[in-house]
């Protein structure tokens, strides 16, 4: 396996890989990494549908890309996605699939044509005051203390960064700054999380520093991505013949570890699977030309859904996903070590709510504060608007409507999470994980600006919630070391691959749709040998040009003093202004 960028290995087509007709796979878990995997090996490894098989405890295919309607409860959406353009193996991915809404169209044609119609941007990022704008302009007010803070983490080694916490390497002028606050609530960074995924993070992203005040670095889907991106994949792999084994929990997996000799790599084959189906021991033997793909760990595991009068429930207790990597990783120190990632609950819960709302009221303060019409079918709030003086730290969206292709019309699908569920509110004075999803509308509507004395009545009922508790939902932002979370395909590997947010890629970083694709994607040009490139991360932390604006923007726009006597600042700047750097310094506004 190799990685290449360009057209020339975009557009191609791999031959079939040598004794494929011979081999099948099998996946652990039904997520989009899996769902990926299958369709990579079918696309670009020739292999057959129905010599894939997909193992899933859940009775539906998606993992966190969810969103169903509840019977009795209501919609649910646990969490959104945010993507961006250069998310090169979603799209590489994408490209293949049929929409299921735009005849003759791909998923990705699909996607493109919505953004360009209507692409995204917010009006309102920062609330406080009861629904009032935070005034943040835009600006990061970054002090000069914080900028030296973040380009010493931008510029030190991995190696340095590992172990570390975020607030270990930034100072307090950092986590007061706008941009802390933008940056956090985007991507549920916490002050305890690693100060590695916080760099990686920097890195990646680097070309939309400027786009994190107005989200205009980012895209959405039509509907909700179950919806719009989970229910076209899936469909398209069933038309190919894969196999889907619902209501089946993968308990184990057994290997044979030959040792190498003088010090080399030894062998690895993983030799069977063991699960329960219905309450019924079973399992299956593989030889090394079956070949198995296992998402470990899970943001979702152990989810719970409250409902408009119940809390949901902190669940501590077993984990079958984390129980099964335990079992696995405790046969070889290459298979990682998920205690790192999954015995923090405290640190790595969060909890969200979905609200549809029932009263015409609701949506004309959502309007006031977005400033556009909710039923327009358009971008909304254009993703999310942060509470600044929430105690919760409560942030919520409205994404296009309808959210949920069965939505009534006169109805707003919103959703909201909190980072801070441990602490009392400022309307409902209990914590967030206390609430019902009626208290939790209440909290909501209070941060609107709705009048306190309409608050009760309209809570109960002008609208529904459901609340949702995710014990694990950040646990990949654990401080970590190198080692920590396996390799794609571990050293010695001949028939199996760790997939999802918990395997090592080195190239990218996690809690994005883009690594769940790219994990399978490795994995099966890795163990077939496709003779194609899988596209490289998108190397903007490399491209002078974004680097300056980057800079410039971190600034909030202010230029670059040269301490020197204005007679030489006059004559050096005349120098530069005669070649490419001052060209370049002057795009970017840094010296004036």
């Amino acid at each position: 396996m190799y990685y290449s960028s360009g057209n020339y290995e975009a557009f191609a087509r791999p031959r079939k890989p040598a004794g494929v007709d011979g081999k099948t796979a099998l996946f652990v878990g039904a997520g989009l990494a899996s769902l990926a995997g299958a369709a990579f090996l079918i696309r670009d490894g020739h292999m057959a549908g129905d010599r894939i098989t997909v193992l899933e405890r859940l009775r539906l295919p998606g993992g966190a890309l969810d969103g169903i309607k509840e019977p009795e409860k209501g919609f649910v959406v646990r969490g959104g996605r945010e993507m961006e353009d250069h998310f090169e193996c979603l799209w590489d991915l994408f490209r293949s699939i049929p929409s299921i809404e735009v005849e003759g169209a791909s998923v990705l044609d699909e996607f493109y044509w919505l953004n360009k119609d209507d692409p995204n941007y917010s009006l309102q990022r920062v609330t406080e005051k009861r629904g009032r704008d935070a005034r943040t302009d835009g600006l990061f007010t970054l002090s000069d203390r914080a900028q030296k803070d973040l380009v010493k983490v931008f510029l030190a080694t991995r190696e340095e960064m590992e172990g570390k916490r975020i607030d270990e390497v930034f100072g307090k002028d950092f986590l007061e700054s706008n941009f802390w606050l933008y940056w956090r609530t985007m991507f549920a960074f916490e002050e305890w999380h690693g100060a590695l995924e916080m760099k990686l993070y920097l890195h990646r992203f680097i070309h939309h520093i400027g786009g994190l005040p107005d989200f205009s670095a980012l895209k959405f889907t039509r509907y909700n991505q179950y919806e719009s991106l989970v229910l076209p994949l899936y469909k398209w792999l069933l038309d190919q013949g894969v196999n889907f084994e619902f209501g089946t929990e993968v308990v184990d997996v057994d290997f044979v570890l030959a040792p190498g000799a003088g010090g080399a790599p030894g062998r690895k084959q993983a030799t069977g699977v063991r699960w329960i189906r219905d309450g019924v021991e079973g399992g299956t033997e593989l030889g090394p030309d079956d070949l198995l793909f296992m998402t470990i760990g899970s943001l979702t595991e152990n989810s719970h859904n409250g409902d408009h009068h119940t809390p949901a429930k902190l669940k501590e207790g077993p984990a079958p996903a984390w129980d099964l990597w335990r079992r696995i990783a405790s046969k070889d120190p290459a298979f990682g070590r998920p205690d790192v990632f999954g015995s923090h609950i405290p640190q790595t819960k969060w909890e969200s709510a979905t609200v549809t709302t029932l009263d015409e009221r609701i949506p004309e303060y959502i309007r006031r504060i977005c400033k556009r019409d909710p039923f327009s079918g358009r971008v909304v709030t254009g993703g999310i608007v942060t509470v600044r003086d929430s105690s919760w730290l409560l942030s919520w969206t409205v994404n296009r409507q309808p959210h949920f292709k069965q939505q009534p019309k006169d109805q707003v699908v919103a959703w909201l999470y909190s980072l801070f569920v441990d602490v009392p509110g400022d309307y409902v004075k209990k914590p967030m994980q206390e609430c019902t999803g009626e208290e939790i509308v209440q909290e909501w509507l209070y941060h609107l600006g709705v009048p306190e004395e309409e608050i009760p009545e309209l809570a109960a009922t002008g609208a529904k919630a459901v609340p949702v508790m995710m014990p694990y939902v950040t646990s990949f932002f654990m401080p970590r070391r190198a080692g920590d979370r396996p390799d794609v395909v571990p050293e010695g590997s001949v028939n199996f691959a760790f997939i999802g947010q918990f395997a090592e890629s080195s190239r990218d970083c996690i809690f994005t749709t883009e690594y769940s694709v790219r994990t399978p994607m490795e994995a099966v040009y890795r163990l077939l040998d496709i003779e194609r490139g899988v596209p490289e991360v998108f190397a903007s932390t490399y491209d002078v040009r974004t680097l300056l604006a980057a800079t410039s923007r971190l600034r909030d726009g202010e230029e670059l003093r040269l301490p020197l006597p204005d007679v030489l600042r006059k004559r050096l700047m005349g120098k530069l202004n005669e070649t490419e750097i001052g060209e370049l310094l002057a795009d970017s506004h840094l010296l004036g």
